[in-house]
This record gives structure tokens, sequence and C-alpha cells, in this order.
């Protein structure tokens, strides 16, 4: 189960890297706000039509609350990401997200007050390191306003990653468990709305205004990055620790890299391949530590034991908690 879980995390870090070519040529042609408002909404209607097929059960407020918070730091994430890439150079922006691999495990630690060794830190100092080696081709840039909203949008993912392993954990004298698809269901319609609202002149352009290779890459961008990203990145971050899954997903700008190099004809210098090699080993230790860590942490009764899940448990299907794999 836990193998499983962090293919899933490498998966959504590769479809996040492969996004950056979609969205550079979506947001040209139709603007930041329209793509983020498209994106949504497709996400939205074929999450509806997984609900509807699937017919979970209606949500509680609770369940509701933590959709729509969710939904909320996720929207903030991607409009920060987006507007910020516009203002900055590739290079500080895929730097300044990453820390995000940093913030995580000193936010989780605040939190839980369990705080993880020192492994790992360094193992993900180790992959920060990498990144910047990584992505270093261009140079950096002098701090600019687009710096500024990557390093937001890097916090406020740590926030996002921790919330959702937090939040969506079922209580002990909780009586239905929540579920993965209706929190992911809730949290595109919520930026389907902020940014249909914030930007509708923009979408009824766009609408009109794109051919089939830019649906296509909007279809992308929604089944892909959105729908199928969110949905396992919930489902699996509730099953293994934030900290872990941020540093499975800090890979994104890895991906990114490669992919460019088989798609765009990128050319990667021996300090990219350097950054390459930092990156999978820094990913790999500190998966070695936390996987440890976890092992050693007593099996304790309650709210503590649902909140440090075991490495290799149940194999239920995505929508469904380990808890209520056992009803």
């Amino acid at each position: 189960m836990g193998r499983r879980v962090d293919v899933l995390l490498l998966g959504v870090a590769a479809v996040w890297g492969s996004s950056y070519l979609s969205a550079k040529v979506l947001v040209v042609a139709g603007g930041v706000l329209a793509v983020l408002a498209l994106r949504y909404l497709v996400s939205a209607a074929a999450m509806a039509l997984v609900c509807v097929a699937r017919r979970p059960p209606r949500p509680g407020r609770r369940e509701a609350a933590v959709g729509i918070g969710l939904g909320v730091t996720q929207a903030a994430v991607l409009a920060l990401e987006t507007y910020g890439v516009s203002l900055t150079s590739a290079t500080n922006a895929g730097l300044l997200i990453s820390l995000t691999i940093l913030l995580t495990p000193v936010l989780d630690g605040l939190v839980s007050r369990r705080w993880l060794p020192l492994g790992f830190f360094g193992a993900a100092a180790v992959a920060l390191a990498g990144i910047a080696l990584l992505i270093s081709g261009s140079g950096l840039r002098a701090p600019s306003t687009g710096d500024a909203l990557m390093l937001a949008a890097a916090v406020i993912r740590a926030v996002h990653v921790t919330a959702s392993s937090r939040l969506t954990r079922t209580r002990p004298h909780d009586a239905v468990p929540m579920d993965t698809i209706t929190l992911t269901l809730l949290q595109t319609i919520v930026g389907a709305v902020i940014f249909t609202a914030a930007g509708a002149p923009a979408v009824a352009r766009a609408v009109t205004g794109f051919g089939p290779t830019q649906w296509l890459n909007v279809l992308y961008l929604a089944l892909g990055c959105s729908m199928f990203a969110f949905l396992v990145q919930l489902w699996a971050v509730r099953r293994t620790s934030a900290s872990r899954a941020s540093l499975l997903l800090g890979t994104e700008p890895l991906w990114a890299v490669l992919i460019g190099l088989c798609l765009a004809g990128d050319v990667l210098g021996p300090a990219g391949a350097v950054g390459a090699v930092l990156v999978i080993a820094g990913t790999f230790w500190g998966q070695r530590v936390e996987t440890r860590h976890r092992a050693r942490l007593p099996a304790t009764a309650g709210e503590d034991a649902a909140e440090v899940p075991s490495a290799g448990a149940s194999t239920e299907p995505i929508g469904r908690t380990p808890q209520e794999a056992t009803r």
C-alpha cells in the first residue's frame, strides 16, 4: 500500500510537471483567469458525473466545510503560481515553489507536535539543492513581485497539504468517514465559482475563440492536472504523512525538465544532470527516513493512531478511507 501511494503521488508530480507546456499555450491565447476558470469548470463537471454514477452520501456540515476550505486553498495556490510564473523567471518560480518540501514538515511538526528526524530535513535540503541546479540554466533573477507570489504559493501549498492530511482523517467519534470523491467535487466547484466570477468576460471570449488544440489542452489540464491530481493527492495524503507527500510532490520541477527534454527539445547541461541525481537521491533518502520514523512510532489508540497510518495499510479503493473499508 505504501509503495502504491508513493507511485501515485509521483504520478501527480509528473502530471503537474507536464502542465507547464499546456498552460503556457493557453494563457497566451485566453489569459490566466479564463484558463483557470475553464480548467475548473470542466473538472467540476467531470467530478459531478463521477458522483452521479457512484452516488456517495450527502456530505455533512464538517465534510462540506473541509471541502470548501480545501477548495479555497487549492484555488489560491493555482492563482498565485500562474500569476507568479508570468512575473518572474522559470528558475525563480521552480525554486521558490519547491520550498514546500521544507515548509510542509515544519508546519506538520508544529501542528502534530511530532518532529521528523533531522535526516528528513537533510534529505529535503538535498532535493531542494538538486532542484536549484536542475533549473538554473537561465540563472536567477533579482527578487520581484512574481517571486513574492511564488513564495506565497509555496506557503499556502504547505498549508493545503497539511490541512488535507489532518482535517480529512476519520476521528474516533465520527459516524461516517469523509468521502474523497465528494471532497474533490467540492474543491473543484469552489475553484470554478471563484475563477468564473472573477473572469467572466475573458471566459466567454475563450469559449468562443478557442480552437481544437486549445480545447485539447483545456481537457488535459482539467482531467489530468485537476481532476486526477486533486483526487489522487487527497486520497494519498490521507494514507501517508503530509511531509512525505510534500517531498514526493516536490519532484514536480524534475518532471517538468524531463518532459521538456522529451517534447520541447530542451538540453540538460552537466549542472542539470547533477541536480536531477540530487533530486532523486534526496527523495529516496527522505522516503526511507520517514518510513523508518513512522515504523518506530507507538501504535496508540484513538485519534493519534488515526493520524499515523501504517506504511503497509489496506488496499481500499479511492473514495474510501481505511476506517470505512473495515465497516
